[in-house]
């Protein structure tokens, strides 16, 4: 009798062993820094920098790709402008909020460490690209109005590192070229040369680097009942 209770704990213990090796599928997570934006208003990138913030959620489909589905909201402010363009000492403020999906390439087999494959690490450096839509706008009072939509092309880079069981850091640089060149909300700074819609090189851009805490969960299954992924 206390021979097969023996054989019985060992059993119970190899599978428990066995389950816990193998990788975890999905994961949500958080992330907040910073944001900006660059357009008529800014022409270059960390200038009036702003809040950034989001949620995401991603699906491993295998060490090196996966997918990933975000919302995401910033802040975005400049200086007013007068119709021949003199820079004015007001600001103009303006909110966003994004929703993209984006696939990614990791650099490295990125997963928990494993005996059966040393190639695997916990941590890469990955890119990402992908397509969103987003809402915007504000009135004369810079209240946010969220009157236009616009769709926009998400790429970047990022890297993450699993540094616990299920619990992992990411931080991403994302930029977001906008199908469109009203960001500002202002007539002065709206399309201010006609060019939307036919140059895309005329497009407004915002941009954010954020760092966030990632939670894994649901397991993948063993390819056999013998065998580690």
């Amino acid at each position: 009798m206390k021979r097969y209770i023996v054989i019985l704990a060992f059993l119970c213990s190899a599978l428990s062993i066995m389950a816990q090796g193998q990788p975890y599928l999905c994961e949500i997570g958080i992330q907040g820094g910073c944001g900006y934006y660059v357009g008529d208003a800014a022409p270059h990138i960390f200038m009036n920098p702003r809040e950034a913030y989001g949620v995401h959620f991603r699906y491993k489909f295998t060490k090196r790709w996966a997918i990933q589905a975000k919302v995401s909201g910033q802040r975005i402010t400049g200086n007013d402008f007068t119709l021949d363009g003199q820079k004015l000492d007001t600001k103009w403020q303006n909110q966003l909020i994004n929703a993209d999906v984006m696939a990614e390439f990791n650099f490295f087999r990125f997963g928990e460490a494993n005996k059966y494959d040393k190639r695997i690490k916990p941590y890469t450096p990955y890119i990402f690209i992908g397509v969103g839509a987003g809402v915007y706008g504000a009135n004369a009072e810079n209240k946010p109005t969220f009157n236009h939509a616009m769709a926009y092309i998400p790429f970047g880079v990022g890297f993450k590192w699993k540094f616990y069981d299920c619990v992992g850091l990411n931080i991403a640089w994302q930029h977001n070229i906008y199908m469109a060149d009203n960001l500002e909300s202002r007539e002065t700074l709206d399309n201010k040369y006609q060019m939307n819609g036919w140059n895309w090189m005329n497009c407004d851009l915002t941009g954010m680097i954020t760092a966030g805490i990632v939670f894994e969960f649901g397991r993948a299954k063993a390819p056999c009942r013998i065998c580690n992924w």
